[in-house]
Formats: C-alpha cells, sequence, structure tokens
C-alpha cells in the first residue's frame, strides 16, 4: 500500500508528519511530489503554487527560494497542533524513511539527475519507485542498476511491450487504467501492480481483481478493511 502525499486525514499533506503516520500505520511506500525551488533545492509539494498552503501568500514554487518556503508555516490550517508545520525537503524525507518505509516519488518539476545522488548517498537506490515518463525512465535505469524501474503502460495491450523496454517487475496503473484484464496483463507478464484508487468504492474490485497494492489517500480504512479481510 502506498499511502498518497502520506496519511494526511486531519495532518498537513506532503510533511515529515504525514510520513511517519504511514510508517506508524505499517503503510509499504509513502508517495511524495518533488519540486525544485528557484534556487535548486529539492521539496516535497504537491501544488506549482503555495497559495493553498497558507493564507494571504502568493507565489510558485519555482520561483521561491528554500528560505523562502521553509518560513512558510503550512500547518496552522490544519489547526494549532500543527502550527509551525514546514515543508520538507528531500533529503528530510529520505533520513525519515530509510529502512522505515519505501518512497513513491512523483516527479512534478525535479530532474532524475538531480536527485539520484542524493538517494545514492542515502544508499537508497532499491527503496525508491519513480513515476516518471518513458525518457525519465531511461536516465533512472543509466543512473543506476540498483532503481526499481517503474514505467506506466497505457493500456493492457501495451503491459508486454513495456516490461521487456524496461525490464519492469512493478507497474503504476492510473484511475480509469486499472482494470481486472490491466491486472490479469501485468500478472501475466510476471510484475506486480500498484493501482490508483478511485476512492474507497474501488477497493473491493480492486482485491477481487487480485491487485497487489493500492495507493489511496485512506490509508487508514484501507488497512481496517484488509485486516477484517484476513480474519474472515
Amino acid at each position: 500500500m502506498s499511502a498518497h502525499r502520506g496519511v494526511h486525514n486531519g495532518i498537513p499533506e506532503n510533511t515529515l508528519a504525514a510520513y511517519q503516520k504511514a510508517i506508524d500505520l505499517g503503510c509499504d511506500f509513502v508517495e511524495i511530489d518533488v519540486r525544485t525551488t528557484q534556487d535548486g533545492q529539492f521539496v516535497s509539494v504537491h501544488n506549482s503554487t503555495i497559495d493553498a498552503y497558507v493564507d494571504g501568500q502568493t507565489g510558485k514554487v519555482e520561483e521561491m527560494t528554500l528560505e523562502e518556503l521553509r518560513a512558510l508555516d503550512i500547518g496552522i490550517k490544519h489547526g494549532a497542533q500543527w502550527a509551525g508545520t514546514q515543508i520538507p525537503t528531500f533529503e528530510e524525507i529520505l533520513a525519515l524513511c530509510k529502512d522505515s518505509i519505501g518512497v513513491y516519488i512523483d516527479l512534478k518539476n525535479a530532474s532524475v539527475e538531480g536527485l539520484m545522488p542524493i538517494i545514492k548517498a542515502y544508499d537508497m537506490e532499491d527503496q525508491v519507485l519513480w513515476y516518471a515518463n518513458a525518457d525519465e525512465m531511461d536516465k533512472i535505469r543509466q543512473l543506476s542498476s540498483r532503481c526499481v524501474s517503474t514505467p506506466n503502460p497505457k493500456s493492457k495491450e501495451d503491459v508486454s511491450a513495456v516490461v521487456k523496454r524496461f525490464n519492469a517487475t512493478f507497474l503504476p496503473t492510473l484511475r480509469g487504467q486499472h482494470s481486472e484484464a490491466m491486472v490479469k496483463a501485468c500478472h501475466e507478464n510476471g510484475v506486480i501492480v500498484l493501482a490508483d484508487d478511485r476512492g474507497k468504492e474501488s477497493w473491493a474490485d480492486y482485491i477481487a481483481w487480485g491487485t497487489d497494492g493500492i495507493q489511496t489517500d485512506y490509508p487508514e480504512e484501507l488497512i481496517a478493511l484488509l485486516k477484517t479481510r484476513d480474519k474472515e
């Protein structure tokens, strides 16, 4: 299971607190959105602007320095207990997650070439999954033989070709792509499939189809459901 933006129900999303909660729950991965600051640093922010995270301030992440971004309080909108919560750096996330939980990187605005040396410094190449396009996936494979290739097939008909091109062992599927036929195609090609859920109503089908993992905004509820099913 992958916790989308960390466990962020009542917790500021894409923060160390949201990622720590995912670790505490026993999730397999946390999904992080990586962007580059004006001064070339890497941070985890989903939106391209900071407008939704703070009141009375606007600005694009790529046009702000790390110092400016770190000065923002992105927690107070979620309650006084989260006051002072900062946007985390990529290195802080790796330090928190190393040997505790996998990291699923969504490259919003960041380069493979920039992130890979940091991942190698933390010796986490085989603990990281990437949501990346074909060109980026080629760069990942060129820079590290230890990284897990996770290309996204556009349809069940593409699975075999994608697996062969990237020697993939793990495929993510997007909302609207996932189906029983997609799961079957992935398993016939010997790969694990991670589905991006369309809400809690999709879980029963995903599980019945034999989906290996689900990325969700509701990890606590999904874990509770899976535990209940295990007891049956």
